[in-house]
């Protein structure tokens, strides 16, 4: 590496000291491993801070998905999504489906996948944000609420359409998604069990809600699932489980 590209290094890092004592360091052989050093613990505590940030909570890993619950699901574009393709055209990521079909799962997977790549997360559910912008009773804090939803390269809203909401929610959502959409690199990635002919029950009487769903759809990635609730499954098989436990206990109180 050159003298240029490790001052560069340098003053990218902001390491001060270093830059005033140039010509003494600039041909040291520990100046480079120092120097990678402090990039890869500023990338761990970038890291660290981001995913704090983001929100995303506990969820499982791709790894843990079964693929062959669904009865509609296109493995292809999830798997699309997951490499962040559509992080380069701004689009917004919009998972549709009944409850319990691992939406929220792969949403959270996708924001991790973006952390990991060095952007800014936010993950909230519709009510969440709706409510926390609805309570601002102040221009001022209304703008700072804004800005929060605004600020992330990646903001995640989960689950619109399980709560209906009134006209202000609507206009509040509408300002989030606007904001984003003119910036033009800012993915709003939304999971909703409703499609979007049906948004209209989501903000009854609201005027804003078509105009909404097409700065939504403009650049969007629909990812369309279908299927029973996983949810449920498990909680069948976790009965099933431990009722055959409980016949085996019984079996062998019997004999003996």
């Amino acid at each position: 590496m050159t003298r240029t590209e490790l001052r560069a290094r340098c003053q990218e890092l902001g390491l001060h000291g270093l830059l005033l004592h140039w010509d003494e360091v600039a041909d040291a052989e520990w100046l480079p491993w120092l120097l990678g050093i402090e990039e890869e613990e500023r990338q761990r505590r970038s890291l660290e801070r981001r995913i704090k940030n983001a929100k995303l909570g506990r969820f499982k890993a791709m790894a843990d998905f079964d693929w062959d619950w669904p009865k509609r699901i296109d493995r292809v574009q999830i798997e699309d999504l997951l490499r962040l393709e559509f992080m380069k055209d701004g689009a917004n990521p919009i998972l549709f489906g009944p409850n319990g079909t691992g939406k929220t799962m792969l949403a959270k997977n996708v924001a991790h996948k973006a952390l990991l790549a060095g952007d800014t997360v936010l993950f909230t559910t519709a009510s969440d944000m709706l409510a926390g912008l609805a309570a601002q009773d102040s221009a001022s804090g209304l703008k700072r609420r804004l800005s929060r939803y605004t600020r992330p390269r990646l903001l995640l809203v989960d689950e619109v359409g399980y709560l209906s909401y009134g006209n202000r929610h609507a206009d509040l959502l509408f300002e989030v998604v606007t904001r984003r959409y003119d910036e033009g690199d800012k993915p709003t990635l939304v999971t909703t069990n409703k499609p979007f002919a049906e948004w209209s029950e989501v903000f009854p009487n609201a005027s804003c809600v078509v105009t909404l769903v097409d700065r939504l759809v403009h650049r969007s990635e629909i990812v369309q699932m279908d299927g029973e609730s996983y949810r449920l499954k498990e909680a069948k098989d976790r009965a099933a489980s431990r009722a055959k436990k409980r016949s085996g206990k019984q079996v062998k109180g019997k004999a003996r």
